[in-house]
């Protein structure tokens, strides 16, 4: 038996009985341990809880072999899919392949899937999903596809392979990847200290400063490649910013094409911002004048991460490596003490901030942020200001359910609130957080999570086809016919009052909301035959804004 496929064995068998409720398969054990590990997978993945990572899961009859499905945001006219497809055994051996077969079926099923002209029977869960990616991409917008295969065994086989070289899909558009219990495991362990040696090239400063040791030098990328070979995630712990893979980033993209050609790969340090390194402890020979060997102790890259990993899968090609050796990249090395948490953090933001994707982490020590924690104290929640899985539950409250809330509830920007989730901690920060109270917030987090739940498991018995696009504008007319009733302004004082008034009225103000989305559309499309790629669009673009605030 395999070790790592042991873990994950009993790591299923928890989530079984954790999400016993929710995961597909009732009365088939096999079906939902299976759902359980791409669940596991996902999240593993996706840097994602298990709660958001539930919400992906799409497996059941119609689902084209798709058992998860995450769609990114928009950005730079490209976006990001994930498509999931999880194959678990019973044997614990960890040895088989994934299936021949099922490649086969999944390169048939993504070139019918992401074509807006072809028509396919899916089922409720992921058709709404598949034809928002079809909306944009008639609207232009660009996906790049990553699609993972995940088993408790081996790759697929090289007669799989061969099928994929021969699919006809852009490799620069699709990516296939594998995803097993190492990688699971891996992710699990990260956080493990790392120790290792780094050979630096030519001369380097070295200085005591402020307190703390700097050592600035550069190191041949072949270096970094064979650090992230040894170490891959372990490394990542406290850096902010996931993977974002090759196709649907074009800076990683830039970074990739300059190594991979001769002429330029040279000038690669002159390019390159370089990598940041925290350390507890390094340690050199200072008699040598340069090409130091450094000792790292506990190391931790916080900055060019995504650097390193594009280097790292550039380098990937034995045949290509040794062509690098004299390619280079800038490293800086700080040496900090245990007491030195919130400088780290100060690095972070500073050498981070460019990029708005990883603000949420970024801002979480503002004062408004510190502020909301102490005021939801007192209100009997816990917010969490910076991504952590160690404690869920109905009273914990995360900073990105605050601000996608309250963007669309208060601030009445519904669409930009479900499609503009970078931006959140960015261009719209300000936006949200101003003058936003403890009270304010728990309110809107408590309306999304109804309308939510209304989402994925409906009351009513004829559901509106708007729905699983619609939930950010609902809720929005919910807060605003709440406020509206009670004419009253939302704060502590009151807020006990407001939760037992909202629990009481909710049902009937859900009902409201629909009927007034439902007029909306009426008197934007009249009688016309609506399609699931035009609903989506409707509602990531707000066309329906001005109908739906306009006075009753």
């Amino acid at each position: 038996m395999d070790i790592n496929v042991s873990i994950v064995d009993q790591r299923l068998a928890g989530l079984m009985d954790e999400y016993a409720a929710s995961l597909p398969g009732e009365g088939d054990l096999v079906k939902r341990k299976s759902a359980a590990f791409v669940l596991l997978s996902m999240a593993s993945m996706l840097d994602i809880p298990l709660d958001e990572a539930l919400e992906l899961l799409t497996e059941g009859g119609g689902d084209a072999g798709v058992d998860g499905l995450h769609i990114g945001e928009v950005l730079n006219d490209e976006f990001a899919v994930t498509l999931f497809q999880g194959k678990y055994k019973q044997d614990l051996s960890g040895e088989g392949n994934f299936p021949e077969n099922d490649i086969r079926k999944m390169i048939n099923t993504v070139s019918v899937l992401f074509d807006p002209q072809k028509v396919v029977e899916l089922n409720p869960k992921l058709a709404p999903r598949i034809e928002e990616i079809r909306s944009l991409v008639r609207d232009g917008y660009i996906p790049n596809l990553r699609v993972v295969f995940c088993n408790n065994g081996k790759p697929w086989t090289s007669q799989a392979q061969a099928w994929i070289n021969q699919s006809g899909l852009d490799p620069q558009q699709v990516e296939w990847v594998h995803w097993n219990h190492d990688s699971i495991v891996s992710v699990m362990r990260k956080k493990k200290a790392v120790a290792h040696t780094l050979r630096l090239t030519g001369k380097a400063l070295v200085e005591d400063f402020n307190f703390r040791r700097v050592l600035v030098g550069k190191t041949p990328v072949t270096e970094i490649a064979d650090l992230f070979r040894e170490h891959g995630d372990l490394l990542l712990e406290r850096n902010i910013r996931r993977y974002l893979g090759l196709r649907a980033n074009r800076v990683n993209f830039d970074i990739h094409r300059t190594l991979r050609d001769p002429k330029q790969r040279e000038n690669f340090y002159f390019y390159n911002n370089g990598i940041t390194i925290i350390c507890k402890k390094f340690r050199h020979n200072a008699l040598q004048g340069e090409n130091y060997q450094v000792v790292l102790e506990d190391m931790q890259i916080i900055n060019g991460g995504q650097t390193c990993r594009t280097i790292q899968q550039t380098l990937a090609d034995p045949e290509l490596f040794d062509q690098f050796d004299q390619v280079y990249v800038l490293v800086r090395i700080y040496e900090l003490s245990d007491d030195d948490r919130s400088f780290v953090q100060a690095i972070t933001y500073a050498t981070n901030s460019q990029n708005p994707v990883e603000l949420r982490d970024l801002r979480s020590n503002d004062e408004i942020q510190v502020q909301l924690e102490l005021g939801m104290k007192e209100l009997g929640y816990t917010y969490k200001r910076q991504r952590d899985d160690s404690v869920t539950g109905d009273k914990v409250i995360t900073s990105s359910a605050v601000a996608e809330s309250v963007l669309a509830i208060w601030r009445h920007l519904p669409h930009q609130a479900r499609h503009r989730r970078k931006e959140h901690f960015g261009a719209y920060y300000n936006m949200i957080f101003r003058d936003l109270n403890a009270a304010q917030a728990v309110l809107a987090v408590l309306i999304m999570r109804y309308v939510e739940n209304e989402r994925k498991r409906p009351a009513m018995t004829n559901p509106p086809r708007f729905l699983p696009y619609a939930s950010h504008y609902i809720a929005m007319l919910i807060g605003i016919f709440l406020t509206q009733s009670e004419s009253l302004e939302i704060t502590h004082r009151n807020f006990g009052e407001l939760v037992q008034s909202f629990n009481q009225k909710v049902d009937d103000v859900y009902l409201n909301a629909i009927a007034l989305l439902d007029r909306a559309m009426g008197a934007l499309y009249g009688d016309r035959q609506v399609s699931l790629q035009q609903l989506s669009a409707t509602f990531r673009r707000g066309d329906l804004l001005s109908f739906v605030l306009k006075p009753q």
